[in-house]
């Protein structure tokens, strides 16, 4: 039996896989899953106990010992930074040390401990950016398969990816890659990013960013927002034209920088609205210097709200 282990901004949700093999192509049932709200205060280790509960609660559901785990699997937000070999979070919706007290977490962490509490628990602990564990599950069970030129993004509480070339996961220095919402691609400076930055592209566009910044115009989150574009209203079409065109923009930047072939899109933002902003983002896309954008296609994630679960066990198996 494997754990996995889901960690974003917003929520951790852990479960258990077998070694029972899906159908070919799809991947192995779930067991005992669960999900909490992300913890936010306490110690800087909260977040790695509450893993650690989480899982233990799993495994007494599941009728197994915790130390008879085989691997634990870890999809995490990021970005990670290393202590004594060891991977910590320096996450911008976690930590709300990074950028102070106007970001509004309520906690003064620059880093939470993640791997060597669990290591405390279980021999083997496999740690990923999420971005990198959606896409390897994308590309094992999902709408990558077969393709060695790829992205999985993420549109949610944050914005990430996971990037394929040459068949080539990258990771970078300290497993960082994919860290796109974090690019500038516009010169709107009305927001702030947990990470510290002004305006950057997840300070605009993310699911806690759309909230924070559209409250004032009568939008109480994303879905108040794309539910009033929907209806027709006026100003919240061209609110969600701008969050099309900024993401867009970002999404037009990695297909031209790696010279992908596919990108997967998962995430709450995205995956709830999904039918109304894929053409307008591939409209961001198709006729842009056709030399590297023909072929190219956007295509919502094959394992859908799962790719996080789904991600942590990519890690494992």
């Amino acid at each position: 039996m494997k754990a996995c282990v889901d960690l974003g901004g917003s929520k951790i949700a852990v479960s258990l896989a077998g070694d029972d093999a899906g159908a070919p192509g799809q991947p192995p049932a779930l067991l005992a899953w669960r999900a909490e709200p992300t913890a936010k205060t306490g110690a800087p280790d909260a977040v790695a106990r509450q893993i650690l509960r989480m899982l233990a609660a799993a495994c007494a559901e599941a009728g197994v010992r915790a130390q008879d785990l085989e691997a634990v699997g870890v999809s995490s937000c990021g970005p990670f930074v290393m202590n004594a070999g060891l991977i910590e979070l320096a996450a911008p919706n976690i930590c709300g040390g990074l950028a102070g007290p106007a970001r509004g977490l309520p906690n003064d962490w620059t880093r939470a401990p993640l791997e060597a509490p669990l290591r405390e628990k279980f021999a083997d602990v496999r740690i990923a950016n999420d971005g990198i564990g959606a896409l390897q599950a994308e590309r094992r069970w999902g709408a990558l398969q077969g393709l060695d030129h790829c992205a999985y993004v993420t549109w949610s509480t944050g914005i990430g990816c996971g990037l394929c070339v040459d068949g080539h996961v990258l990771r970078g220095k300290h497993g960082n890659a994919g860290h796109a919402g974090h690019m500038f691609v516009s010169d709107n400076v009305d927001a702030l990013c947990g990470c510290g930055n002004i305006g950057d592209l997840e300070a605009l566009v993310a699911g806690n960013a759309v909230a924070r910044r559209f409250a004032a115009g009568g939008y109480a989150d994303a879905a108040g927002v794309f539910s009033a574009a929907r209806a027709g209203d006026a100003q919240a079409v061209a609110l969600v034209d701008e969050l099309c065109r900024l993401m867009g923009r970002a999404l037009y930047n990695l297909v031209i920088t790696l010279d992908l072939e596919r990108i997967s899109l998962g995430g709450g933002v995205f995956w709830h609205q999904r039918d109304y902003l894929l053409p307008r983002l591939q409209s961001f896309i198709s006729g842009k210097l056709p030399a590297l954008t023909d072929g190219f296609a956007l295509v919502p994630a094959g394992l859908g709200e799962r790719v996080g679960d789904f991600g942590a066990l990519a890690l494992v198996s």
